[in-house]
């Protein structure tokens, strides 16, 4: 049995639901960067703690608070990275959306520091409500 990679104790402390109640795991100076050529109204970088909350206080006010994401796995890479596949749900006054994404997480002094989501929209599975 082996131990828990620290990197990943730090991600599970992590709460998109409720960045304010997990806000002690983030660097003062973090920066959470989106891509997503479906959704550039959301395209861009989040900086410091304010951005995090930023970010996904407008992820849960479009999809009236239905925005959720399901880990898949995560896999650390040497002492900074870690790579987490998710599947992220949510629904929007018209259509439901299911997607997976990479988020390439990099922890730095026991803290997020940096995070890139890169979500698979060409593969998303998007019903109409």
């Amino acid at each position: 049995m082996s131990d828990e990679h620290p990197n990943i104790s730090v991600l599970k402390r992590f709460n998109p639901s409720d960045v304010a109640a997990s806000v002690d795991v983030l660097s003062e100076d973090a920066v959470f960067h989106y891509i997503n050529p479906e959704w550039p109204e959301m395209e861009g970088d989040y900086t410091g703690r304010v951005g995090f909350l930023s970010f996904f206080t407008k992820i849960a006010e479009s999809t009236n608070g239905t925005f959720k994401v399901n880990p898949i796995s995560a896999t650390p890479l040497g002492d900074e990275l870690v790579v987490a596949h998710v599947r992220n749900t949510m629904t929007f006054p018209d259509r439901r959306i299911e997607l997976e994404a990479v988020v390439l997480w990099r922890i730095a002094d026991g803290r997020i520091a940096e995070g890139w989501d890169i979500p698979v929209v060409n593969a998303a599975n998007i019903t109409n409500v």
